[in-house]
């Protein structure tokens, strides 16, 4: 990870839908971003503050659907929130409190509500979730 080779969302608040390879059980998530230390302009201002992580079968309509819905009107799950703390390590991993749930999911959302004080963007520097694979009999039910 290198200072400013991050994925930039516009303002201090926006999301992230992620596309995972296999329908899967999520148990946490892992977020890095950049340390004050190796910061050009020695401040972390552009770290996420308080995320939400969402769940779906499908994806979201546009990727922009209403908060909580996604395109066939199914609800998305909230699986947790947490608090990035940037005066603690630059790589920080978050149980999810409602995982793992019966159902596997295709898609993850981070909605990043609220950053440590940047008014223009957001940076996201990596994000690793962490699971359980789901059965292809659970996964070929589900579908059906």
């Amino acid at each position: 990870v290198s200072p400013g080779n991050c994925r930039p969302l516009q303002g201090h608040q926006g999301q992230v839908v992620i596309r995972l390879p296999a329908r899967v059980h999520l148990t946490g998530v892992t977020v890095q971003h950049i340390s004050k230390e190796v910061s050009p302009s020695g401040t972390v201002i552009s770290a996420p503050r308080d995320v939400a992580v969402f769940v779906s079968s499908e994806l979201l309509s546009s990727c922009f659907a209403p908060e909580g819905v996604d395109a066939d009107g199914e609800e998305e799950t909230l699986l947790g929130t947490f608090m990035y703390n940037v005066a603690e390590e630059a790589i920080q991993t978050f149980p999810l409190k409602n995982a793992p749930l019966p159902r596997a999911f295709s898609y993850i959302k981070l909605l990043v509500k609220s950053n440590w004080g940047n008014p223009a963007y957001t940076c996201i520097y990596r994000v690793q979730v962490h699971r359980k694979m789901a059965s292809k009999k659970a996964s070929s039910e589900t579908r059906g």
